[in-house]
């Protein structure tokens, strides 16, 4: 495998005749800890490259299979014709011994979800859009199930999520480790949709007022509650972060509700509902103790309040967002 890098995509580019003969600029994107990601831009188009790593950019040591890759390209081709138009790039080429492909680029303009939202700027209407992104992803394959049969492998989505989130959680939280037990059993047993596994503001790209989503290589057939309990995590973590703008925030996630309540019809929401806010409970604490703690939660006091939140959601067990809420206004 030919390791990547802005300074040798180049040549690498033009060996596989994926660019012409004019200029090449290559820069590669800072964003996320998995995998190498470079923006090419030639005369004719601007184009992304991804390839796999098998050491994550953390802290601890953390690995992953490198062909988790290929498992992204297919969710990619699976989702995009299930979503609105631009919300999945479109892939354009594929190198398997190098364990790489090129995929469209976002429009441009375009901002990260995630540094709007720490830099205070709350925009109720986008919560409902992800919702709604994120119900129509589960609507639309946990009720065709048949479309999910290549997805059964979970190794990269434990690798990636069930080992540094939940198990982390249970060695260093033994007091709760019981209590996280029954939602990895979930992960490992349920079949319910396509879970995107990392749905996430930094994973949404904003322009014109909508997202393109992407990282797709945690997706698998599984408990897609998981989506919920993650994303909402981000979010009450920014409200917290931002405490400024904590009601906005809260404003926010119950827009996310209305909008994934809208999308959903498959599953009785109650019953989804109740299971996502477990996984945030967990997630939430896993951003501040597990192998990937959220980089911009550095104040001992926001991270004892998100702490106190996650084991007070966790402990009584809420099964509705109203109740997670008052939680949230005890604990701040």
């Amino acid at each position: 495998m030919f390791l990547l890098t802005a300074d040798n995509a180049e040549t690498w580019l033009r060996q596989r005749g994926w660019v012409g003969s004019g200029p090449v600029r290559v820069r590669e994107l800072a964003e996320g800890v998995s995998n190498l990601v470079l923006r090419v831009e030639t005369p004719d188009r601007i184009f992304v490259v991804k390839q796999s790593r098998p050491q994550l950019r953390t802290r601890e040591a953390w690995f992953s299979n490198l062909d988790r890759i290929w498992r992204e390209y297919d969710v990619m081709r699976l989702l995009k014709p299930l979503l609105p138009a631009g919300t999945v790039p479109e892939l354009l080429f594929r190198n398997d011994e190098d364990f790489a492909f090129a995929m469209s680029h976002a429009p441009e303009p375009f901002r990260n979800w995630r540094s709007v939202l720490l830099s205070g700027e709350v925009d109720v209407s986008l919560g409902e859009q992800a919702g709604r992104l994120l119900g129509t992803i589960h609507e639309a394959t946990g009720s065709r199930p048949e479309l999910l049969e290549p997805f059964r492998d979970c190794t990269v989505f434990e690798q990636l999520r069930v080992e540094p989130f939940y198990l982390r959680i249970q060695e260093r939280l033994p007091d709760i480790a019981e209590r996280v037990q029954p939602l990895m059993e979930r992960m490992r047993s349920l079949r319910l949709g396509l879970c995107h596994g990392d749905f996430s503001p930094k994973n949404l790209l904003l322009h014109f007022g909508r997202f393109t989503l992407v990282d797709y290589e945690t997706g698998h057939w599984g408990d897609c509650t998981m989506d919920i309990g993650f994303f909402l995590s981000h979010l009450l973590l920014k409200a917290v972060y931002r405490s400024d703008e904590r009601e906005n925030f809260l404003e926010l996630i119950r827009a996310f509700w209305r909008g994934y309540e809208a999308a959903v019809r498959w599953q009785p929401l109650a019953e989804l509902q109740g299971a996502g806010i477990g996984h945030l409970a967990v997630c939430l604490l896993a951003r501040v103790d597990g192998t990937s703690p959220a980089p911009y939660l550095v104040d001992d006091g926001h991270k004892e309040i998100a702490r106190r939140i996650g084991r007070e959601v966790l402990m009584r067990g809420p099964a509705s967002w109203n109740e997670v809420s008052r939680i949230v206004q005890e604990a701040t």
